[in-house]
Formats: structure tokens, C-alpha cells, sequence
């Protein structure tokens, strides 16, 4: 949806050869981007913060059903999950609308086909807002760290606890909880990795007054590449050849660690674990 609103906007900028603020104008004071400019720079602000919100709520739910299974069977119903995504978007449609009652100032970003809230070399009135939404931005992304990290440790024992099937030499974990542990960590590494040049440049504007327009520029691009390489990496890792291939190369490395270890003492160590 994101994408859907915001790509016509720089693609008719493009087309016309003009800035946002000149597609768009009527500015309420002199300077200040225009309608369109100002329209751009809320659906980045909402598109970067409510996808994050629901990627929140979706890492709580993983956490809790793996990890606390009977608490989430008790606690939480088809009702509470409908009601959590319209919640979610209103909260941060009202949070990002506060740059249009005066908390916050967009800005027109080179070469004038993006716009964003100002984060650097204004006051404490324009600043305090990216400062809040970099805050809001970081503690998502640690909450959502914590709880997939979480989540990958309980997938990692689940695999571990699964019976080998078929001889000892090549038997390997369960490769279902794995497929979803390499999934689950390459998003997080990926969504942190996109996420940190924004709340880093907006810390940087407000605290060291580190007016860099290049640089707020290439974090907004990094913003963005998370919301269109995301999809890929599921995409691909959800297809048969790819998961093959890594369930090979688990395979691969588990036999190679089997035949490090050597044979048990009980002998070739073929009967079961050591202890039985």
C-alpha cells in the first residue's frame, strides 16, 4: 500500500521534471513545502512506523506461542489479532500527523522527489518530533530483536529435541524448525541493518546539529530497501530449490560434525544417545 501511494508521486515528479513542493504547492506560510511534499513525508513517517508496529505484534505472537504456549492458547483469539491491525495503523496515523498541527516540519529532500520530517538545523519545536519517532523507531527494533532471537533459541531446541531419522551418519535436525529459524534471522538482520541509519541521523541531527542532507537521504533510501527486499527474501526462501539447497548444507555440516566426534563409547554408537 505504501508503495502503491507514494511511487505515482515521484514517478509524476520525474515525468513533469519538477520538485514536489512545485507539483503540489500551497505552502500555509512562505518556504514551507507544499500540500503534496507535506502529503509525501506523512506516508513515509506512517509506512516506516506501522509495518514496524505490526512486525512487533507479529514477533510477540511467535515469542509467546512458542515459548509460552499455554498463556497464548488462553489469552489470545482470532478477535484480539483482527482488532490489532487497524489499532496499529490508527495509532501511527495519529502520531504522524502531528508534524501538520505544528510538532514536527516536513522537508524537501535533494533531488526533490522526496520529503521527509526536517531533522536537522531547525529548533526545538521541529526537532522534537524526529527525535521521538527515531526513540519510538529504536525501541521497536530492540523489542523485535529480543523477541525473535527468543523465538529462534526455542526453534534451535525444538530441532535439537526431535528424534534422527534414518542412519546416524547422515540423520540432521528436524529441518521444518530450522527453515523458519535461517528465515527468522535473516528478516531481523536485514530489518535492524535498515533500520538503524534513520534513528542514528535523527539522534545526530537533534543532539550534534549534524545538518548532512546526503546523509538523511541515504538512510531514507535504506528505510526504504527494507520494505522491498523483505518481500524477496521470503519469496525466495519460501521456494523448494532454495530450501533444498539449505537443508543440504545443514545436512552437510551436521555429518561432517557427526564424523569429527567419532564413535561413542559404547562403540560404533548406533543403538541411540549416549546414556540409554
Amino acid at each position: 500500500l505504501g508503495k502503491c501511494l507514494v511511487s505515482p508521486i515521484v514517478l509524476a515528479a520525474y515525468a513533469y521534471n519538477r520538485s514536489l513542493s512545485e507539483l503540489g504547492p500551497g505552502g500555509r506560510a512562505e518556504g514551507e513545502p507544499g500540500i503534496l511534499c507535506q502529503l509525501f513525508a506523512f506516508f513515509m513517517a506512517f509506512f516506516g512506523l506501522a509495518p514496524t508496529l505490526l512486525l512487533l505484534a507479529m514477533a510477540l505472537e511467535c515469542w509467546l506461542s512458542l515459548g509460552h504456549p499455554y498463556f497464548y492458547r488462553r489469552h489470545f483469539t482470532r478477535r484480539l489479532g483482527a482488532t490489532l491491525g487497524p489499532a496499529a495503523a490508527g495509532l501511527c496515523a495519529l502520531f504522524c500527523a502531528l508534524p501538520s498541527l505544528g510538532f514536527g516540519e516536513p522537508m524537501q529532500y535533494c533531488p526533490g522527489t522526496w520529503c521527509f520530517i526536517r531533522m536537522a538545523g531547525g529548533g526545538p519545536r521541529q526537532l522534537g518530533f524526529p527525535v521521538l519517532y527515531a526513540t519510538l523507531m529504536g525501541f521497536l527494533v530492540l523489542a523485535i530483536g529480543a523477541c525473535n532471537v527468543s523465538s529462534m533459541r526455542h526453534l534451535y531446541g525444538m530441532a535439537r529435541r526431535q528424534p534422527p531419522r534414518g542412519p546416524p551418519p547422515a540423520a540432521a535436525p528436524r529441518m521444518e524448525e530450522l527453515d523458519h529459524l535461517i528465515l527468522l534471522g535473516l528478516m531481523t538482520v536485514l530489518f535492524t541493518v535498515c533500520s538503524l541509519p534513520l534513528i542514528i541521523r535523527a539522534y545526530l541531527g537533534a543532539f550534534a546539529a549534524d545538518f548532512n542532507e546526503d546523509a538523511d537521504l541515504s538512510a531514507l533510501r535504506f528505510l526504504s530497501v527494507n520494505s522491498i527486499v523483505d518481500p524477496w527474501v521470503f519469496i525466495i526462501f519460501r521456494t523448494s530449490v532454495f530450501r533444498t539447497s539449505m537443508r543440504r548444507l545443514c545436512r552437510r555440516l551436521h555429518s561432517r560434525k557427526a564424523s569429527l566426534k567419532g564413535p561413542g563409547p559404547g562403540g560404533d554408537g548406533q543403538f541411540g544417545p549416549s546414556g540409554w
